[in-house]
């Protein structure tokens, strides 16, 4: 039998022969894969923040592709007017809906002898525009009054779901005049009807007669269409669609699928293996865009989405996208009704269910502080392994510093520096804001072109800097 502290000898023993082996491997391998092996140090030991502000190195326009929103299937009822203040708070670019021809009524009469109602959707679609945003329209799901069975089963006649897409189209982008619309085939059908990319219950052919409707639309502003909004991101489907709209010359204006995970890296891998894939065809390559059209850190309940875990999921998984994802909505605006009746029960909403008086949740506030950083993006270096952060100027001048601690097992807390560097020496006002609203300031002066502070956060926190010239 050991002792404790032979036992601690021991595992340091392990853990320094296996940084070694590593080190070899690094020598043996070869000089350019020594930063694989330093990320997987840094991955094993964890790697803390030491944030370095180039407040001059202006890199561009600040990308914001937390400017998306989704709303899913959660009431036949649903309604955002009571919510279109808050959310166009958020300055949202599009909100996505699915669920729309399961849930708003719009297609009835028979098989071959169809009516059309759009009266229900277009009070969802004003508040949308109320909201500043666009329209990103789910083309979901099968419409009860075409179907052999139910909304998640292939049509009866394949020419009628060509036309509901026809008719539909032709009303959003047409009758209401809505330019720019997305429209988008199916919702996750891997899942919702488990189609496939071949055999008898064929997505290509759920697509083809969607994209020949689409085609047949007349009267109608610019739009895009495309597909699959799968539930993860998958090379099988990818190059299935992928070959079926080149060899069948068929609209795809754009790829999407969804992405829940606790690892943010994800989302940068994702679009890397996308933008890869995408380039084996160049027929479409230069023109097909990419989008992650709803995402999280769970597609399921989870705790986490009622509180700061949420929050720092994604501002910390906003961050990681900046310059490498264009679009990701965010999953989802307001929670459904829970059957036990509780008003937090892990739902994806940034509100509660209205029933509880849609009370923003800390990811709302977290996507309002997010998007309050300025518009020209900063050079900003030092992130760590929890640690992420955005830089920004404002117009005003000010250097604003977004920053989240994002630990999915909620342990890490840090004392993060931050060094503001190329800066005029003088006297300078320092704001700290937290998640919440609490506000700290500060005067601070320098007679050197640098200003360094420190940022005290316990795990799954966000907070907002900014640095301003004193009068």
């Amino acid at each position: 039998m050991i002792t404790p502290q032979q036992r601690q000898r021991r595992i340091k023993t392990y853990l320094g022969a296996g940084i070694l082996v590593a080190l070899m491997a690094g020598v043996l391998i070869g000089v350019s894969q020594l930063p694989v092996v330093r990320e997987f140090l840094s991955r094993a030991s964890g790697e803390k923040a030491d944030l370095v502000v180039d407040t001059q190195a202006v890199i561009g326009p600040m990308p914001r592709p937390w400017r998306y929103l989704a709303q899913g299937g959660e009431s036949h009822d649903w309604s955002m007017k009571p919510l279109v203040p808050q959310v166009k708070a958020l300055n949202p670019q599009y909100i996505r809906l699915d669920h729309i021809y399961s849930f708003y009524d719009i297609v009835g009469g028979s098989p071959g002898n169809l009516t059309f109602d759009f009266s229900k959707l277009d009070r969802i679609l004003d508040d949308i525009k109320a909201s500043g945003a666009k329209p990103y329209i789910s083309l979901s799901y099968m419409p009860q009054t075409i179907s052999k069975s139910d909304i998640l089963d292939e049509p009866q006649r394949w020419e009628d779901w060509q036309l509901v897409i026809q008719k539909t189209i032709e009303h959003i982008s047409g009758t209401r005049g809505e330019r720019d619309v997305y429209y988008e085939v199916w919702n996750e059908p891997d899942l919702f009807g488990k189609w496939h990319y071949g055999g008898k219950k064929n997505y290509l052919t759920l697509y083809t007669y969607a994209a020949r409707g689409a085609n047949s639309a007349r009267g109608v502003q610019p739009f895009k269409f495309g597909g699959p909004a799968i539930t993860a991101l998958y090379k099988n489907w990818f190059d299935a669609l992928a070959k079926h709209v080149i060899d069948n010359n068929l609209r795809f204006d754009f790829f999407s699928w969804h992405r829940y995970n606790l690892d943010i890296d994800i989302f940068r891998e994702d679009m890397s293996n996308a933008r890869g894939w995408l380039a084996a065809y160049p027929q479409l390559e230069p023109t097909t865009e990419l989008h992650i059209t709803e995402w999280g850190h769970d597609s399921n309940n989870h705790a986490g989405y009622d509180g700061a875990f949420g929050a720092a999921h994604t501002v910390a998984g906003a961050i990681e996208m900046i310059g490498v994802v264009d679009k990701a909505f965010v999953f989802e605006i307001q929670d459904g009704k829970d059957p036990a009746g509780k008003e937090y029960w892990g739902r994806w909403g940034l509100f509660t269910h209205q029933d509880f008086g849609s009370k923003p949740k800390q990811r709302y506030q977290a996507l309002r502080l997010l998007d309050r950083i300025g518009d020209q993006r900063v050079q900003i270096l030092g992130k760590g392994t929890w640690v992420k952060a955005a830089a920004a100027r404002d117009d005003q001048g000010n250097t604003e510093v977004i920053i989240s601690n994002y630990d999915a097992k909620a342990r890490n807390a840090e004392t993060v520096p931050v060094r503001f560097e190329n800066i005029t020496p003088g006297n300078y006002t320092l704001t700290k804001e937290f998640l919440g609203g609490r506000r700290q300031t500060e005067q601070v002066a320098t007679t050197a072109a640098v200003l360094q502070t420190f940022v005290p956060m316990s795990p799954n926190t966000v907070i907002m800097l900014e640095l301003a010239k004193s009068p």
